[in-house]
């Protein structure tokens, strides 16, 4: 078992947190944006940043090359959606995407929005940890964990259409 923090400051045991999300054991905060037969896209759970999606694999995996072909479809068309939602409702102009096969959770591809405040922090890839605990540390508050769930709202109800 792993003990993770949540956003809220909540902090829960699970193998796989990936599996929870997906399979509806943990409810992520604010709910799920948009769901597939193989994939689950949720805002991130640890992070409050407007538009940072994580899109899971429903199926426990690890690597690209264990989709089936009907996976990888699903998955590139709903990348795609999401991006365009987050262009669209969030005016997000810039997306960093992470994946990485040795993750503690299952296959997983990180949506990170690239804000104008995060450029104090860099322009590459080794910006995003800081970036990522800035938000955990300095933005966890009630006014911008408000922000996020109307932004979580917005995608949704852009996504199910």
């Amino acid at each position: 078992m792993r003990t993770i923090t949540l956003s809220n400051g909540k902090t829960i045991e699970v193998e796989c947190l990936s599996c929870a999300l997906t399979s509806g054991i943990i409810e992520p905060e604010g709910g799920v944006v948009v769901e597939t037969k193989h994939f689950h896209g949720h805002q991130d759970v640890a992070y409050p940043i407007k538009g940072l999606i994580i899109l899971a694999s429903k199926r426990h995996i690890y690597s690209f090359d264990e989709l089936t072909e009907e996976e990888q479809v699903d998955y590139i068309q709903l990348l795609s959606k999401i991006r365009a939602a987050q262009r669209k409702v969030l005016g997000i102009e810039y997306v960093y995407y992470f994946y990485n096969e040795d993750t503690t959770h299952h296959f997983h591809t990180w949506m990170v929005p690239r804000y104008e405040w995060m450029s104090q922090f860099g322009r590459s890839v080794e910006s995003v940890r800081p970036v990522l605990l800035h938000a955990r540390h300095e933005m966890n508050d009630e006014e911008n964990r408000s922000e996020v769930m109307v932004a979580i709202s917005q995608l949704t109800d852009e996504l199910s259409l």
